[in-house]
């Protein structure tokens, strides 16, 4: 069995000459199937560069990424767009819902691209988020919290191996950020899925399988966590 990501000294590099950042310096970490990992580093560590590697948001300068066994650098344009419909669910920090559109609508944008029976896939989604009620709401009619569970639930409409989440908690109160937190680790458990979260937030590493640590670019750890915490345990 492939583990969900795999990267082999992966380097980024942004620039030249003066002007040259090194993102990613020769990063190598791997992250079983079935894991909620947690991507841990101060501002300017790489961890969003990462993130987008392993999206297939950008491409590497040097080095590997695979997904499930399929090498990313082996694909052209059309292959990594195909990779990111199918294959990766995301959640940002910011949500990046449309406003003009219900949390329904948002939904099955996402759900109609992939399946023939998106409305039902989007209803049945938005309901295991929690959100059965409030599918006829605008975005500026939720609270942040529901807006995040309309993102995860875009994402998890398309039913990814896995989910990629950027500070999912970033812009939340402790309470809709703890929430969020157990939602991700329900669906870490749905199958063989497997999330991981990228946050300069240390609490949250105590609740993860696999907790990796990044420092200007480079791997200084990587461990996995035997009794992971519930979200609500965490001292926040």
């Amino acid at each position: 069995m492939h583990p969900a990501v795999k990267t082999t000294d992966l380097t980024k590099t942004y620039g030249e000459g003066e002007t040259e950042v090194r993102a990613l310096r020769g990063v190598s970490i791997e992250i079983p199937r079935g894991e909620l990992a947690v991507l841990l580093g101060p501002s300017g560590s790489g961890k969003t560069t990462l993130l987008n590697q392993i999206g297939a948001l950008e491409s590497p300068t040097a080095g590997s990424v695979e997904a499930e066994g399929l090498d990313l650098n082996s694909l052209d344009d059309k292959g990594r767009t195909a990779y990111r419909l199918h294959s990766i669910g995301f959640v940002f920090q910011f949500y990046n819902l449309v406003p003009t559109l219900t949390a329904r609508e948002n939904v099955a944008l996402i759900a109609e691209l992939v399946d023939s029976d998106g409305l039902e896939r989007t209803e049945a989604v938005l309901a295991r988020v929690g959100l059965a009620d409030r599918m006829d709401h605008f975005p500026g009619q939720l609270s942040g919290g529901e807006q995040q569970r309309v993102s995860i639930a875009r994402g998890l409409v398309k039913d990814p191996p896995l989910m990629l989440c950027d500070e999912p908690t970033g812009s939340l109160d402790v309470e809709s950020g703890v929430a969020i937190l157990e939602l991700l680790r329900e669906v870490t458990r749905d199958g063989d899925r497997s999330v991981l979260i990228v946050t300069h937030n240390a609490v949250t590493a105590k609740m993860a399988d696999r907790v990796i640590r990044l420092r200007d670019g480079q791997v200084m750890s990587q461990e996995t966590n035997p009794s992971p915490a519930d979200p609500e345990q965490l001292d926040w």
